[in-house]
Order: C-alpha cells, then sequence, then structure tokens
C-alpha cells in the first residue's frame, strides 16, 4: 500500500562513488515503490540517471557547483531545504549524513528527520567541544540508523542515544552478474598473489599502509596490487608508486562498471581504513568468495569478519604486521579456503530484502 500523506526528501549534497552512495541508490530505489513523493536534495544531478525514474532531484540549476567544497554544497543544499520548509508541509527528511545543520533546519520547521550515520565516531570525535555539540544535536533527531551492532554500541555509549542497527542490504545477484563480465588485458598475470583494494583515496582509507607492504614483499614473492579509487591522495600514493619503482606490481585504476570483475580476477582483498561504520566492500569481497586481510578498525570488520575467525586482521597504519599477514596467507592458503567458505555463509545477516524492509518501518512510523 502506498502512503500519500508525507513527501519524503533524503538528504545527501555529495553523491560520489562510494558504499555510502551504493545504499543511497538501493534503500532510494526501494522506497520510491511505498511513497507517492520521493525527492534526494543534492547538487550532483547528473547522477539522476542512475535512480528510479519516479524520484525527482532538487538541485542546483548551474552545474559549476559541482566543482565546489564539500562544505559549498552542504550549504547549497541546507538552503534548498529551507525554500522546500518554507513552500510545502508534510514533510519527513531522511539524512544520509548526520549533519547538525540539517537537523537543527528540521528541528525550527518541527519536521521529522531520520538520520543516517555513516562512519564510527572513534574515527572523528576526538574534540570535546564537538563531542558536546553533535551529542545536543544529534539527540534532536527523531530516528538514527547506523548499519554495524558494535556502531550502535559506540554511539549509544558516547552520545546516550537510542540507535538502530540496519545492516547494509548485500544484492548478492547484482554482485555476481556484474562480476561475470571480461576484462581485456587485466593488469594481473597468472602465477602472481594478486591483492586488491577499493575504495576512495583518502587518509581515512590508508592505502599508503598497503603500499608499504607491497614494497617490502617484492623481493620475497611475486606478487600484484591493484586499487580502485578516486581521491585527495592519489597523487602521493602516484609519487610513492614511482619513486620506489613499483609500477609494474601496482596499478591505480579509477573506478568502473567493471570493478566487481577486478574484484572477483583477485586472490585477496585487504581493507586498510583507520575507521569504518560497516564497509560494504568486504561484503561484496565475500560475495565472491575472496580471502580478507582487514585492520581491526572500529567499525564493521570485526562483525562481519566474526572477531577474525574468517579472516585475518592487522594493525591500523602497521605495514610490516601487513605483509606478515599476506605472507602467511600466501605459505597457508590452501588450509585459509574454509574461513572464506565460513565467510559466504555467514552472509545471511545482510539479507537485501529484510534489511530494506527495517529501513520501511522505520520511515513508515513517520508518515
Amino acid at each position: 500500500m502506498i502512503k500519500k500523506s508525507k513527501n519524503i526528501i533524503i538528504f545527501m549534497p555529495f553523491i560520489g562513488i562510494g558504499g555510502v552512495e551504493k545504499n543511497l541508490f538501493i534503500i532510494s530505489n526501494y522506497l520510491v515503490k511505498k511513497v507517492k513523493n520521493l525527492s534526494i536534495c543534492t547538487v550532483s544531478k547528473d547522477k539522476k540517471k542512475k535512480f528510479d525514474k519516479k524520484i525527482q532531484f532538487i538541485s542546483p540549476k548551474k552545474k559549476f557547483f559541482e566543482n565546489l567544497s564539500i562544505r559549498i554544497k552542504y550549504l547549497v543544499c541546507l538552503f534548498l531545504l529551507l525554500k522546500i520548509f518554507l513552500k510545502k508541509k508534510n514533510i519527513v527528511v531522511i539524512s544520509f549524513q548526520a549533519n547538525i545543520y540539517c537537523i537543527l533546519l528540521c528541528k525550527l520547521f518541527n519536521i521529522h528527520i531520520i538520520v543516517r550515520s555513516n562512519s564510527s565516531p572513534s574515527g572523528w570525535s576526538h574534540n570535546i567541544f564537538k563531542n558536546y555539540l553533535y551529542k545536543s544535536i544529534i539527540s534532536m533527531a527523531d530516528e538514527v540508523i547506523v548499519n554495524s551492532e558494535d556502531f550502535k554500541k559506540e554511539m549509544e555509549k558516547k552520545f546516550k542515544i537510542r540507535v538502530n542497527c540496519i545492516y547494509n542490504p548485500l544484492d548478492v545477484s547484482k554482485i555476481k552478474r556484474e562480476s561475470s563480465s571480461t576484462i581485456k588485458n587485466i593488469f594481473f598475470k597468472k602465477n602472481n598473489l594478486k591483492l586488491i583494494n577499493i575504495g576512495r583515496l583518502t587518509e581515512q582509507k590508508d592505502q599508503l599502509t598497503i603500499l608499504k607492504a607491497i614494497n617490502k614483499l617484492q623481493n620475497k614473492i611475486n606478487i600484484q596490487l591493484i586499487i580502485i579509487g578516486r581521491g585527495k591522495e592519489r597523487s602521493n600514493l602516484s609519487n610513492y608508486i614511482n619513486r620506489n619503482n613499483l609500477n609494474k606490481i601496482i596499478k591505480i585504476i579509477k573506478p568502473n562498471k567493471n570493478v566487481y570483475s577486478y574484484l572477483k580476477a583477485s586472490d585477496l582483498f585487504v581493507l586498510s581504513s583507520k575507521y569504518e561504520g560497516l564497509p560494504n566492500v568486504l561484503l561484496e569481497a565475500a560475495t565472491l568468495k575472496k580471502f580478507i586481510i582487514s585492520t581491526n578498525c572500529p567499525t564493521g570488520p570485526r562483525e562481519i569478519l566474526d572477531n577474525g575467525k574468517n579472516g585475518l586482521f592487522f594493525k591500523i597504519g602497521d605495514f610490516e604486521d601487513l605483509s606478515r599477514k599476506v605472507l602467511f596467507y600466501y605459505k597457508n592458503k590452501n588450509k585459509l579456503k574454509i574461513k572464506t567458505k565460513t565467510l559466504y555463509k555467514s552472509l545471511k545477516k545482510f539479507n537485501f530484502d529484510k534489511n530494506l524492509n527495517e529501513y520501511w518501518k522505520i520511515v513508515n512510523n513517520h508518515i
């Protein structure tokens, strides 16, 4: 049954290429089938063609906003929200970023807001004043959603608020379908140990640690690495590769339609993040039955890998530890296959339909 009384607006100032954006795409395309009016407030109107045609985009008319800083993008989208609030009533906002200004704006107009927080506060909440401010404002939200149980516990303990945990909906059939396409002139060579990392090229994702580990291992085993991503750290990573003559064994490529095909062609997925929420990419690697070596960062990897029972952990930022774990996998990969099989079986809790329905239950309570 379609609800008609409320206008649902998803607040997502910038739509990039990461796990958050994948979840935005899946969740919004699901919700639009349940409600009459669903809009996305963003400057990234060029992404509209990826979404259901029934979804409206609230965006500035001029494209130049897409090239401005993230802060400006947020301000533009907050202004667009304000204009909507002044004209329309019966609105529910779903913020895909835990933005305090979006929460304040909604509360000023007595509008229900559902906040989806994406990154563990362990990674960003080191300032006492910011903590107090965030705690005061996040508590005003009508609902707060996170994507892992560890994340939920962390938020509830730190900010003394009630939090809903809904795991990321995992589209297994899509991942398997898209991984079946072939890649011409793939960088990987047949007899090498093939590593892959997929994610934004940022300090948070810390791909430099992987490069240092590969540099240490290159004279011990035949090894190659592909990193798929975009971001501010691209030039720093490329400079390290060039300085250490690693071009023949390490390649950085931009995300494309064949991401899952590259993942399928690899032996081993490495996550080097300093903090996460629930890293989608680990679920995708597990879907394609890839062995995983990850930092034991807050939050997500510990929950996905069952405290290391279904993969290997290394210390955040420690390339020596990572190189030891990669070498251990290389020497014991046949014995470690059982971990990959167990991990694949554990993916049931990330059920696509069940987790989408959990989102609908929360939204439905506010419309």
